[in-house]
Parts: C-alpha cells; structure tokens; sequence
C-alpha cells in the first residue's frame, strides 16, 4: 500500500512537471530594445529642436556671457603685463562677477531643459510602451521582454523594428 502511495505520489510530481513544460513551451515570448527604438525615432531630433527653441533666449544670454567671460580672460592674459595692480584687481572682478552670473543663469537653464527634456521622453516611453502592448496583442505574444534584460535572443523574437515602425507613424 505504501509503495503504491509511492508510486501514485511520483507519477503525479511526473505529470505536473510535464504539463507545466508543455505549458511553458507553449507560450509566445517577443524581445524589444527599447533604448534602441527611442534613440532611432525621428521626433527625438524633433523634441530637441523645440527644447533648444523653447529655451533659446536664455541659451543666447548664457553663451553670450560665457564669451564676454572668456574675452576678459583673454585680455587679462595678453595685457597683464601692460596694466596696474588696480587695472588687474578690477578686470578679475569683472570676470568673477560674470562666472557668478553665468552659473545663476545657467544652473536653472540646465535643470529647466533637463526637467522638459524627461517630459518629453516620458510621452515618448508611453508612445513605445502602446505599441509594444498592441504588437503584442495583435501577435499574440505572452510576454515582451526588454532586450538589455536579456543575454541572448533570436532575430526572430526581436521586435523592435515593428515597434520603431509604428511609432514613427504616431506622429
């Protein structure tokens, strides 16, 4: 009676691991880059044209301040040897006064553009993540899985180029 109990226990383990492979092999896996399909779409040049042109005013003041900054050292360097100890005191403050300027300005221009610019791939990321869900669907996949996840997988499974194709289109 034990041995039969034994028996009935091991087929049934036998059983369960069988149907759980066959239900494992039957599933449809697909694998997309996304970072690859972000950095390939043409509205990513788009999105940075209009940041750069949304930000353009400041972005002019900033360099134009670098290079007034830039053309004071220059004259620093050349003439120092030709000017006074005062001459030299005042032209260094200048050039001080305009560094702190500069990065006043420029700090919050840079965390401006950056704030935008992760606006922008969010609304991007969402464009890629419905695709992803509607390539699935359409081609009944089980399961995406993000391409850097994953060490190795065939041409075949990769999806990314359906995924840029439409995409592209949405906009």
């Amino acid at each position: 009676m034990k041995s039969l109990n034994k028996a009935l226990s091991i087929a049934a383990i036998l059983g369960l691991s069988l149907m759980s492979v066959v239900a494992s092999a039957a599933q449809k896996i697909a694998v997309v880059d996304v970072q690859l399909v972000l950095q390939s779409l043409p509205q990513v040049a788009a999105i940075e044209q209009k940041i750069n042109s949304e930000f353009e005013a400041q972005i002019q003041e900033v360099t134009a301040m670098r290079e007034e900054g830039n053309f004071l050292m220059e004259k620093l360097q050349r003439e120092a040897a030709t000017m006074s100890e005062e001459q030299k005191q005042e032209l260094q403050q200048q050039i001080q006064a305009l560094g702190q300027q500069m990065q006043q300005k420029g700090q919050p221009l840079q965390q401006n553009m950056q704030r935008r610019t992760a606006e922008e791939r969010n609304k991007l990321l969402g464009l890629i993540k419905q695709a992803i869900d509607g390539i699935a669907a359409a081609d009944g996949y089980d399961m995406v899985i993000n391409a850097q996840s994953v060490p190795f997988a065939k041409d075949q499974f990769d999806i990314s180029q359906k995924v840029l194709d439409q995409v592209s289109k949405a906009n």
